[in-house]
């Protein structure tokens, strides 16, 4: 069988209350959508489940997947309201003659679903039971535009994967005044960072199954953010914001101006498609510079990368390069600290050197030692503009090996992982966020701050667990409280009473004061600072979470003496 799998879905939206021109029944939606079910490539459908039954009597189960999915999942998502306010807002449906009248404005149900294609494809992909090696989005009434012989005569979609090795649409070119598709043309432009000539169609977008969720991720996050700053149009203007920005990921099949997909079908028929990547418009100095000077601005407003080290450039230069094989926004998207704590200065040129060449600022101080620096970090961070912080030693590096688990049988490896944790802190308005289950000495399953804190609390908390070990570990310790486990996008997480310890994790700025400044040690240690955090979140004045994965791996490679270990 192909490696091909076609997802699409079909949902009565109450579009046959609409004016002359656009008004269709639903009856012609399903007539349309029985002639591509008539296609022998598998399919995956999502329908409420009055559409299940019409599905088997034009399909086979061998080849076809239904998924029961309710109008009402539509309006489960942060999405819905805004697009609700935004449909409705006379500043929005005024901006050109025929918006009013759209469907877009008219119904409750068309942008939440077209915006949802996306989202649909990336379940697809999690839920697919035919091990597809291709996936793509067709839209059930396509067939109203493009005529159903290239699908079952000419079997056009078996010739697909001659042409796509990237996630591709197919693109029309587009004269605009004022909007696409209701989205404000201006704003559009400032999103792609390019004048938008080409709108990728929706009928019909896919590519390689591997692909779909960073696009998945990248298409969220851009719908987020022009939702939520009051612009809207379809899914197929965040489709060319996607376009411009992301052409190292996407490939683009261009179609006239009128914007019919059955040229890309003809095309691919006579095997004369033309693949293309939009590639970057050359920028004069005067662009590069608001460039360079937005980036600094959205630095300053948004992550501080810290990075702790000590005698070992290596051990640095190795951290890095874990960052850039791992997800090398941690890189691109953070302002960047490095403190060095060497008193070996024979190590200090190199140190300059790499910092230089992936922009991170050189902090040299005499040893602070490893919890004193960490204090100086929590300081300085405190004082600059950034709203979260990124914490590692320079013996923490990521384990970019997909597919492959910790000894606990936690993933080691999630794409995307800068975007998606920043967004649980965030989301969970956490003070900080752990991004390892598995550390060097344990996992998070045991509560370590039991060894730590003072015996009276111990007694009170624990009453059934008052007494430490006279030697050693206990194999008995009392289990960390997890009170949520959740999952954002492909990441789990847990909410609770996570500890803290200096293993990598994201702090936000209150969460920074509230662990390391309200209070403070003259000579703080890990174990100190682990028992405080855990009493203040007993008390509620802590909140914290821990990514239920792997990511990074304690590696001290670069051995020193002993006798220059310090705390602080």
């Amino acid at each position: 069988m192909s490696e091909i799998t076609l997802v699409t879905g079909l949902w009565d939206i109450g579009r046959n209350n609409l004016k002359e021109g656009w008004s269709r029944s639903f009856d012609h939606y399903k007539d349309k959508f029985s002639q591509l079910l008539k296609v022998e490539n598998k399919m995956i459908i999502f329908g409420e489940p009055e559409l299940e039954s019409f599905v088997w009597h034009h399909r086979d189960k061998s080849n076809t997947q239904f998924i029961v999915r309710n109008q009402s999942w539509f309006k489960t998502n942060e999405f819905y309201p805004l697009i609700q306010k935004i449909r409705k807002d006379p500043k929005w449906f005024n901006q050109a003659g025929w918006l009013k009248d759209s469907t877009q404005a008219q119904l409750e149900m068309y942008n939440p679903l077209v915006m949802s294609k996306v989202f649909l494809l990336h379940d697809a992909k999690l839920l697919d039971r035919f091990n597809s090696k291709y996936m793509f989005w067709i839209d059930a009434g396509l067939t109203n535009t493009v005529h159903q012989g290239y699908f079952t005569h000419d079997k056009v979609l078996d010739k697909l994967t001659k042409y796509i090795n990237k996630f591709s649409f197919v693109c029309f070119p587009y004269i605009a005044n004022n909007e696409i598709h209701g989205f404000s043309y201006p704003k559009i432009n400032e999103w792609a960072g390019n004048d938008v000539k080409l709108v990728p169609r929706g009928g019909f977008f896919g590519g390689p199954k591997d692909s779909i969720s960073e696009i998945n991720t990248i298409y969220y996050s851009i719908l987020k953010d022009t939702l939520s700053k009051g612009y809207m149009g379809t899914e197929e203007s965040v489709f060319s914001i996607m376009l411009y920005k992301n052409h190292n990921l996407i490939n683009y099949f261009e179609i006239e101006g009128n914007g019919l997909v059955g040229k890309f079908f003809e095309d691919l028929k006579n095997d004369s498609l033309v693949t293309k990547t939009q590639g970057q418009k050359k920028q004069d100095a005067k662009d590069i510079l608001k460039k360079i000077n937005s980036i600094k601005q959205n630095q300053i407003e948004g992550v501080g990368l810290y990075v702790l080290t000590f005698n070992s450039p290596n051990q640095f230069r190795t951290l890095i390069k874990s960052m850039e094989d791992y997800d090398s926004d941690f890189l691109d998207k953070t302002e960047k600290f490095l403190l060095d704590n060497s008193t070996d200065l024979s190590t200090t040129p190199e140190y300059v050197k790499l910092c230089k060449d992936y922009g991170f600022t050189h902090i040299k101080m005499d040893n602070l030692g490893i919890c004193g620096g960490r204090q100086w970090i929590a300081e300085h961070f405190d004082e600059t503009k950034l709203e979260y912080m990124l914490f590692f030693e320079d013996d923490m590096f990521f384990y970019p090996k997909p597919g492959e688990t910790c000894k606990n049988g936690f993933n080691r490896y999630v794409n995307n992982l800068f975007n998606k944790s920043l967004e649980i802190i965030k989301k969970e308005e956490l003070d900080f966020l752990k991004f390892n289950f598995t550390e060097f000495f344990g996992n998070n399953s045991t509560q370590w701050s039991w060894y730590n804190v003072p015996q009276n609390f111990r007694e009170t908390h624990w009453t059934e667990k008052p007494t430490l070990p006279q030697l050693g570990l206990d194999p008995d310790a009392p289990n960390t409280v997890f009170t949520k486990i959740k999952i954002h996008k492909d990441v789990p997480y847990a909410l609770g009473e996570v500890y803290y310890c200096n293993w990598p994790q994201i702090v936000s700025k209150e969460g920074n004061k509230k662990m390391f400044l309200e209070t403070k040690w003259g000579h703080p240690f890990e174990q100190t600072w682990m028992s405080h955090m855990f009493q203040e979140t007993i008390k509620g004045n802590l909140s914290s979470g821990l990514l239920l994965l792997t990511p990074t791996e304690h590696n001290r490679f670069d051995h020193y003496d002993g006798k220059l270990r310090k705390e602080s």
